[in-house]
C-alpha cells in the first residue's frame, strides 16, 4: 500500500503509580485505535496509529529501585499481546506509547521503550538513546558496554519503512538521520514534550523540530505528543499539538494546541515520496552528505558506559553531564 492515512493520538490520563494501572490505559488506547480506524473509514484508510511517550507509565519515582519494583514491565508482555490482537483484527500498525521496560539481561536498569506492532506481530522495539538528562533515570543503550542490539532499528512493512525515536532524541539531528540512513520513509515521534517548548511562539520547538527532521531527511513525520493537564502529570503541563508532516516540511494536519485527548489524521503518500527521492538532485540532503568533513564527530562527547556500575542515579547523570561539558570544551578548543 503506497497511499494511506496515519493517526496521531494524544491522551490526557492520570499518571499511574503502579503497573496494575497499565491495563485500563491499554484498554482505553485500544478503543482509540478503533475510533481512528473505523470512525474515519468512510473518509480515509487509516493504517498507522501512533501514541505518545509515557502513555503506559512515566518515571514518577526518584530512583530506579521504585521504577523497577512498581512500574517496569518486560517486553513482550500481556499488553503488547493485546495490541497485536487489535492490529491483526483491524489490519493496522500501532506504534505504542512508551513502556518502562525491564530486561533480565540488564538487571537494575530500566529502559524507556516503544514498540511497532503490526498484523504479523511485533516488528521493532526502540529504546530511547537520549534520556532527558539529568532528570530521567532510564538507561540509554549507549551507556551499557557490550550492548549488542540495533540502536536505531527500521521496520520494512507493507506501509513503508518505519523508524521511531522518542521525544528528546529528536533534538539530535544525528539520531533521526540514523533512521533515515537506515531507509526509513516514515519517521515516528513518540513524545512527552512539555510547555513552553510546544506549539506556541516564540518557543514552538515541537512544530519547528518536527518540520526540520522531515525536510532534512526527506521523510514523513508522524508525531504524537502527550497532552495531559498539569493536575495529571505535575510538575509539567503538556501542549499536545500532535501532527503529520510531509517530506518537504509541510504540516499536513495538526491538533489544536493545549491539553486534551485528541486524534488527528493525515495522508502518507509513499509513491510521491519515492518518486521525489529518486528524482531530486537539489535538496537531496541524504545523498549530499559529505561525511568525511564532519570532523567534530571523530571525538566522543557524552561518556559511553556510564551505566555499567549499576542503576542510574541523578548524581551519576549529573557527573556524566559535567564530563560531557568538559569533553565538549576540549573539542571546541
Amino acid at each position: 500500500m503506497d497511499r494511506y492515512y496515519a493517526a496521531a493520538c494524544q491522551i490526557d490520563l492520570p499518571n499511574p503509580r503502579t503497573r496494575d494501572e497499565i491495563a485500563p490505559r491499554v484498554k482505553h488506547m485500544l478503543n482509540m485505535v478503533e475510533y481512528a480506524v473505523t470512525g474515519y473509514e468512510p473518509l480515509f484508510d487509516v493504517r498507522l496509529v501512533v501514541f505518545p511517550e509515557f502513555a503506559h507509565a512515566a518515571p514518577v519515582y526518584p530512583d530506579v529501585e521504585h521504577l523497577s519494583r512498581l512500574l517496569a514491565v518486560p517486553i513482550p508482555n500481556e499488553h503488547t499481546d493485546r495490541y497485536e490482537r487489535k492490529a491483526r483484527q483491524l489490519g493496522v500498525y500501532i506504534q505504542t506509547g512508551t513502556f518502562l521496560e525491564s530486561d533480565p539481561r540488564w538487571p537494575g536498569h530500566v529502559f524507556n521503550t516503544t514498540c511497532l506492532i503490526g498484523p504479523s506481530g511485533m516488528l521493532l522495539k526502540y529504546r530511547k538513546v537520549h534520556p532527558w538528562t539529568p532528570w530521567e533515570l532510564h538507561t540509554s543503550p549507549h551507556d551499557l558496554t557490550g550492548y549488542d542490539q540495533p540502536l536505531y532499528p527500521v521496520a520494512d512493512t507493507e506501509i513503508g519503512r518505519i523508524g521511531a525515536a522518542i521525544c528528546y532524541d529528536w533534538l539530535f539531528p544525528e539520531a533521526i538521520r540514523q533512521l533515515a540512513l537506515g531507509g526509513a520513509e516514515v519517521l515516528v515521534r513518540v513524545s512527552a514534550y512539555m510547555d513552553p517548548w510546544g506549539t506556541a511562539a516564540p518557543m514552538d520547538w515541537w512544530t519547528t523540530v518536527n518540520r526540520c527532521r522531515a525536510l532534512e531527511n526527506m521523510a514523513y513525520v508522524v508525531a504524537s505528543n502527550q497532552a495531559s493537564s498539569l493536575k495529571h502529570y505535575p510538575p509539567f503541563s503538556w501542549p499536545g499539538g500532535s501532527m503529520i508532516v510531509d517530506y518537504d516540511g509541510r504540516v499536513l494536519s495538526q491538533t489544536d494546541p493545549g491539553p486534551g485527548e485528541k486524534i488527528v489524521v493525515g495522508p502518507i503518500d509513499l509513491a510521491a515520496l519515492r518518486a521525489e527521492r529518486s528524482r531530486r538532485r537539489g535538496h537531496a540532503m541524504l545523498a549530499n552528505l559529505r561525511t568525511e568533513t564532519y570532523a567534530g564527530y571523530e571525538r566522543p562527547v557524552y561518556p559511553a558506559g556510564g551505566a555499567d556500575a549499576g542503576p542510574l542515579t541523578a548524581a551519576v547523570n549529573e557527573q556524566s553531564c559535567r564530563s560531557a561539558q568538559q569533553s565538549l570544551d576540549a573539542v571546541r578548543r
